[in-house]
């Protein structure tokens, strides 16, 4: 009689602990959506503001088609149909951009003159900072989150129900590269 009460104690324990780790991975995939879509506001504030950036640049370097094209193609993408993994991927290739159209407004001193310009680039510095916040965020409940996807013994119920490691939003290798300052 002992042992059935036993070995039921044992069953009950297991279950409750299953359905806290489960609840526990469906607490932590709500917070990796709420750290994205946080981060995701300022991704298309800035997605937004690039074509205003794009035209003051265009009437101060009007040969400077080539990387004006690009960074215009780039935006002409839906960036409201575009899945989590695509905007991710996009707003890399948009900090790359970015980092040429101001590359290129360094040759067009009127241009870093510019009222209009230096209005845009604050408001691009600002989002810059919001996005950085919110990309540490979202990359702390990734690793949370992916913590309990690899350790024992949360791993056997993630294996079991599906839960796979996400991956972080990380910076480019452009990006990593020291910026060269000739003065």
């Amino acid at each position: 009689m002992y042992i059935f009460i036993l070995i039921g104690g044992i069953v009950l324990l297991l279950i409750i602990y299953i359905f806290v780790t489960w609840n526990s991975f469906i607490s932590l995939n709500n917070g990796i959506d709420e750290a994205f879509s946080a981060m995701d506001v300022y991704l298309k504030k800035r997605w937004d503001l690039i074509p205003n950036l794009v035209e003051t640049v265009k009437g101060y370097a009007k040969h400077e088609s080539e990387t004006l094209e690009k960074v215009t193609a780039l935006r002409n993408k839906s960036y409201d149909h575009l899945s989590n993994e695509d905007k991710l991927q996009t707003n890399n290739e948009v900090n790359n951009d970015i980092r040429e159209l101001f590359a290129l407004a360094e040759s067009y001193p009127d241009l870093k003159a510019s009222e209009n310009f230096l209005s845009l680039s604050k408001s691009l510095s600002e989002i810059e900072s919001e996005i950085a916040k919110s990309r540490k965020y979202y990359n702390a409940v990734i690793r949370i989150y992916n913590n309990k996807v690899e350790k024992f013994p949360s791993n056997l119920i993630a294996k079991a129900y599906g839960f796979k490691t996400k991956e972080m939003f990380g910076i480019t290798d452009n990006e990593r590269q020291n910026v060269d300052v000739e003065l």
